[in-house]
């Protein structure tokens, strides 16, 4: 048997290859996990600030309704007139009375607004409505 000497071994060599596909494949896993709520922001909503918010928590059906400063309604990024706002909520309380639902109202839009669209939500019989705002 043959037994090397340090000297004939030489330096050991640091390949960069696996590392950079390491990272390759962790930038690719990250871009496809990643999902992008275009929808949320589209809209110019500014919501008003709350010393008791809570972060919001991911729940697999919600009803996301946003009040423009102008007035208008939408849900989950579509655009709804006011006469169909009761139709539609009842329409998606028929799946499950329970459902979640956030009135994210601009800061600056009138209160008799964001008390129409509340009040649609409880003629829909939605009863888990909440007012989405922003902590300090």
């Amino acid at each position: 048997m043959r037994i090397r000497d340090a000297d004939e071994m030489g330096e050991p060599e640091f390949s960069m290859a696996p590392l950079i596909d390491v990272v390759f494949q962790m930038l690719i896993f990250f871009m496809v996990a990643t999902t992008y709520n275009r929808q949320e922001r589209d809209l110019s909503i500014e919501l008003p600030f709350a010393e008791s918010s809570q972060a919001p928590t991911n729940a697999p059906e919600e009803i996301v309704i946003d009040v423009a400063r102008d007035g208008h309604v939408s849900i989950g990024g579509r655009a709804v007139e006011r006469d169909a706002l009761v139709a539609t909520l009842a329409e998606s309380s028929q799946q499950r009375a329970e459902i979640p639902v956030t009135v994210r109202g601009d800061r600056l839009v009138h209160h008799e607004d964001v008390v129409a669209v509340l009040d649609a939500c409880g003629l829909a019989g939605l009863s888990n409505v909440s007012v989405g705002t922003l902590d300090r």
